[in-house]
């Protein structure tokens, strides 16, 4: 059996390979030679070209025919109709952009991203409504045009390794520069799907594995597990042995959670993943807290530059005295703000429905069961 990888050099693509190679299949990797990950099987075969070429994909692939490919790079929608004919399944990766409402809240009213989001969810509808989204509609549409059986993942923002735009680099460097407290807005609580890579390489092998449930589907994949921001930062803290403050903020004020919170709105951003779990049977195989910790103990060993690519990507300055400064004015603003005094001489409360900690005290002293 033969397969072929277009990409296989990035966050999953060495997690997809292996999973082939065990699975028995001669794997060939067509990419740019750039990157030559360490995790990568010796036993491989690389095509060194540029994926955004077509011409040049073709020619690197002409008159060669594969049981199964794996494309995650690339233009998408050309390598697709170059492969037309000549692969018995094709699996291919865009991502969750094409929602809409994904990277616009505001189509939606009131603003928000519908929660959790469907496959067959609405998608952008014109490039007014975000330019980046409706070409990644378009692409997947042109895919099954060029291939009508093929299985289709829309990925989260990925996080382990190799990430060249890795979130979570914004609180491990703070730890890493012992800062004492993290600015989080709106309590640190919005919630964004994310992806392990090793947990979505293994949605894409599930596919690979089962080729007649997965012909002409479209899958959303992620993490079973959605944490807040606020989780993350804990969950990376404690696995680096560090103690700090969440400091929350109002989102209008809350500057230094912008790269966190990745969008100008604190709405969430879920999918679900109940047809990738109903019909290809897909579960963690690592718990996303225990991936986090992964993570950050590969960004702390392999750290990235000071004001480099991947800190502009994140548009994150590490700015420290501009966010002491913050949080001096800010406490000092709320050191002056005084409870006021309730008319009925105490403060509203969570509802008798709320029976946890703070709750309304316990009708009955005792407990028959």
């Amino acid at each position: 059996m033969k397969a072929l990888v277009i990409g296989g050099a990035g966050p999953s693509g060495p997690y997809i390979v292996n999973g082939l190679v065990e699975r028995g299949f001669t794997t060939t990797i067509l990419h740019s030679g750039r990157h030559e990950p360490p995790e990568l099987p010796t036993a491989l075969e690389h095509v060194h070209t540029d994926a955004y070429d077509p011409a040049k994909v073709e020619a690197a692939l002409a008159g060669r025919t594969f049981d199964v490919a794996v494309v995650t790079y690339g233009r998408l929608r050309r390598n697709a109709e170059i492969l037309a004919g000549r692969v018995g399944q094709f699996v291919s990766v865009g991502g969750f952009p094409g929602y809409r409402g994904y990277m616009n809240a505001p189509l939606f009213e009131p603003p928000g991203f519908p929660v959790p989001t469907r496959e067959d969810a609405p998608k952008v509808a014109e490039p007014v409504e975000d330019e980046k989204g409706y070409r990644i509609r378009a692409t997947e549409e042109r895919v099954f045009e060029a291939q009508p059986n093929a299985t289709h993942f829309r990925y989260p923002w990925v996080y382990g390794p190799r990430q060249p735009a890795p979130r979570e680099w914004s609180i491990v460097r703070r730890i890493l520069d012992r800062r004492p407290f993290l600015i989080v807005a709106d309590g640190g609580l919005s919630l964004s799907h994310f992806g392990y890579v090793e947990n979505v390489a293994h949605a894409i092998l599930l596919a690979v594995d089962q080729p007649k449930i997965a012909a002409g589907q479209v899958y959303n994949c992620g993490d079973q597990e959605v944490l807040t921001i606020a989780q993350v930062a804990q969950v990376i803290a404690a696995s680096m042995g560090h103690e700090w403050e969440l400091v929350s903020m109002p989102w209008e004020i809350a500057w230094p959670a912008r790269p966190l919170v990745a969008q100008p709105w604190t709405t969430h951003r879920i999918v679900s993943l109940a047809k990738l779990e109903q019909e290809l049977g897909y579960r963690d195989v690592v718990p996303p807290r225990e991936a986090l910790a992964r993570t950050a103990r590969w960004l702390a060993e392999n750290r990235p530059a000071p004001g480099g690519m991947e800190e502009m990507v994140l548009q994150d300055p590490f700015d420290y005295a501009a966010e002491d400064a913050l949080v001096e004015r800010y406490r000092a603003a709320m050191g002056g703000m005084a409870e006021p005094v309730w008319a009925k001489g105490e403060a509203p409360g969570f509802g008798l429905a709320y029976s946890g900690p703070g709750g309304r005290a316990r009708s009955q002293a005792t407990f028959e069961g």
